[in-house]
Formats: structure tokens, C-alpha cells, sequence
């Protein structure tokens, strides 16, 4: 689990095909590994990636076909900057949202402008993606914990400040980027709470329930 809160940059250092899959070798920055182990997770760009060998600067990680082609990862070249974070301890402050590191889709910047010393982006998600996006809620932009301002159709807009765009990789995108996003997991269950059969509907999240909790009022 993340917080979309980015610890560091980093780059592809190589990509190598190992049996049909592939192994990425990512130099890590100024990101601290003296806690990391094998078998730990980190976010690369938003994807959730194993550690399964560490070097002096950075680690490797396998990736299968399928998150290559479900996510940026499969568009990324060596020297390519990335976002990281390290997976969060149950003890840790939890400053940005709910963070599980699968990638829901692919966005793409359609705008981006200067709005005081911010940047004011526009993205475009996919279709399937733009129920679960709304005003002042929470999305993930390449790892990065994001709030949204606007929601119109499938585009919606985020703003960036100044330390957002130093801490992470986002200050390098231009029209027509594409990334990766994660929606908000409560939106997803709150969905298939709301979705529940009528042999279900006892326990479904609807008008009923609310009223029969007192949640409506005449």
C-alpha cells in the first residue's frame, strides 16, 4: 500500500527480457534503500513492482507482458524519469490518499498552462475510468496523490504546486504524455456496494438503506 506521497526520482537505468517477461533496472536518486529488502515493494510511476535484486544505486524488478502493456511501463526507455515510493508502514503518517499501486488505465495530457506558480494540467482518462473521477476527490498520476478541481466528460484538471513540481516528474510532461492512473479505491467499492443484486438488496448502499437509517427525512 502507497500514499501517492513521492519519495524520490529516479530513471530507467535498463530493460532487459528475461523468458517472455522482463526485468527493469531502476536507479533510485536520492531515495533511501538501506531499509528495502528483496521481495519488497516499490512504486514505479504508479505501478507496484517487486525488488528482487538491490545494487549500490537503485534495485530491479520484474515486469510481466501485461503490466508492460496496461501501463506506461511498456513505453519507457532507458534514461526515462520515473516517480518512486517506497510501499507505507503501518506506522507511518498517511499524508496523501489510498494508494495500491495497480493501474486502473491510461490518461493522456491534452493541456497544460501556468496559473500563478502553479500549473494548471488537463487529462483525459478512458471512458471506463471518468465515473469514478470527481471535484475535490482524490486521483493518482503516476504514483502522485492529486486533488481534483474539475471534472467535464472524460477530462478533468488538476493544478500542481511549485514542491509537486520539483519532488516529482510531473514538471517534465507535455502535451500529449501519456500515464498512469489509479482512481480512488472507495469509489470502486462504494460502486459495487451501490451495484448489489436484487437478492442482495438488503444489504445494498441505496436510497432504501439510507432511509432506513434515518439518512433521509421527510
Amino acid at each position: 500500500m502507497f500514499t501517492g506521497i513521492i519519495s524520490a526520482k529516479g530513471d530507467i537505468d535498463r530493460l532487459d527480457e528475461t523468458s517472455g517477461d522482463w526485468r527493469l533496472r531502476i536507479a533510485t536518486g536520492k531515495l533511501d534503500l538501506a531499509d528495502v529488502q528483496i521481495g519488497d515493494s516499490i512504486s514505479v510511476s504508479g505501478c507496484c513492482l517487486t525488488v528482487v535484486q538491490l545494487h549500490e544505486h537503485g534495485f530491479s524488478a520484474d515486469v510481466s507482458r501485461e503490466t508492460m502493456r496496461c501501463t506506461t511501463l511498456g513505453e519507457l526507455k532507458p534514461g526515462a524519469a520515473v516517480n518512486l515510493e517506497k510501499a507505507m508502514r503501518a506506522d507511518d503518517r498517511f499524508g496523501g490518499h489510498i494508494v495500491s499501486g495497480h493501474v486502473d488505465g491510461i490518461g493522456q495530457l491534452e493541456n497544460s498552462s501556468s496559473e500563478g506558480q502553479s500549473l494548471r494540467l488537463e487529462f483525459a482518462a478512458p471512458a471506463a475510468l471518468s465515473r469514478y473521477i470527481a471535484v475535490k476527490g482524490s486521483i493518482c498520476i503516476d504514483g502522485t496523490s492529486l486533488t481534483v478541481n474539475k471534472v467535464a466528460g472524460r477530462l478533468f484538471t488538476v493544478n500542481i504546486i511549485p514542491h509537486t513540481q520539483e519532488e516529482t516528474i510531473i514538471s517534465g510532461y507535455s502535451p500529449g504524455q501519456k500515464v498512469n492512473l489509479e482512481v480512488d479505491l472507495i469509489a470502486r467499492y462504494l460502486e459495487r456496494m451501490l451495484s448489489a443484486s436484487d437478492k442482495q438488496e438488503s444489504a445494498a448502499l441505496n436510497r432504501k438503506f439510507l432511509e432506513r437509517h434515518g439518512f433521509f427525512t421527510d
